[in-house]
């Protein structure tokens, strides 16, 4: 079921079928508001309830309708869940004016939308023609944040685990947006994120050049003093060098190499997938 699902939920993102009011972002600020509120979130109780209970309720619901109609309720279920975890209109839309404002030479409104895409780590590019390898970067590390570490959890862990994963993401983008101060957030995100960035960054070095590759990940991957991101950006860095720059006031080049690796990436994802449940593996 889980390589069904990644092949719908990858069919509906791309084709844009679900609006603003469908993702699941907003599901979860309807559920976080409502339930809880940002008083309320300042209690480490409170906090990680918010943080566990859609998995919860998601893993309630798989085992209510496990074996209900040969099968298909399950199937239904997991196909809506990954549609939701990999629904990204914002960020999508967000890259899209991005690459038309350096398409047009609109210096301004690059830098504007190059500072959206990632509300982790502002862009601190030098130079105009240094902001299309910084964006490359950031889309390397989207690419993982919002696709691969969560197929990484929809295999391995079913809804539940997917969901989980978005939530807590959730309430860390949340914490830095509004600039709260909600405890466990960062802690429990960097503790989810410790294995899976490192299977990733590994699917760069598989994807592109695989000396350097291999060897930037052995240098971040093995260390404990590196983030997430750091592991994921440096290991995309080395697995793609950067073409020569075009004489442009934005130069996309670097930008459109790490898409195309980030890409090579998930198809290498979804190939090691069909293997493991061809061989019984992944159910």
């Amino acid at each position: 079921m889980a390589l069904f699902s990644l092949l719908v939920a990858i069919i509906v993102e791309r084709l844009k079928l679900l609006p603003n009011s469908w993702q699941l972002e907003s599901f979860l600020r309807v559920y976080s508001d409502n339930l809880f509120g940002k008083k309320q979130l300042k209690s480490e109780t409170m906090m990680a309830l918010a943080l566990v209970l859609p998995a919860v309720a998601v893993q309630v619901a798989t085992w209510a309708v496990s074996g209900v109609f040969w099968g298909l309720l399950s199937l239904l279920l997991w196909v809506g869940i990954s549609i939701l975890c990999f629904s990204h209109l914002k960020q999508r839309q967000t890259f899209k004016r991005y690459m038309q404002a350096a398409c047009r030479g609109d210096s301004q409104a690059c830098y504007h939308f190059a500072d959206e895409l990632d509300c982790n780590k502002p862009i601190e590019a030098v130079s105009e023609g240094d902001l299309g390898a910084k964006v490359g970067q950031s889309v390397a590390w989207l690419n993982y944040r919002f696709y691969g570490a969560v197929a990484l959890y929809l295999i391995f862990f079913g809804p539940a685990g997917a969901v989980f994963y978005c939530t807590v993401r959730y309430f860390s983008d949340e914490n830095l947006q509004q600039s709260l101060q909600h405890p466990l957030v960062s802690q429990v995100l960097t503790l989810l994120d410790w294995l899976p960035s490192r299977i990733f960054s590994f699917g760069y070095v598989l994807s592109g050049q695989f000396s350097q590759a291999f060897s930037s990940w052995m240098e971040f991957g093995f260390s404990l003093k590196y983030s997430a991101r750091e592991i994921v950006t440096q290991v995309a860095l080395a697995a793609e060098p950067a073409p020569e720059p075009l004489a442009k006031p934005i130069c996309v080049q670097a930008t459109l190499a790490l898409l195309q690796l980030s890409k090579r990436n998930f198809i290498l994802l979804l190939t090691t997938l069909s293997l493991l449940t061809i061989f019984g593996v992944v159910a």
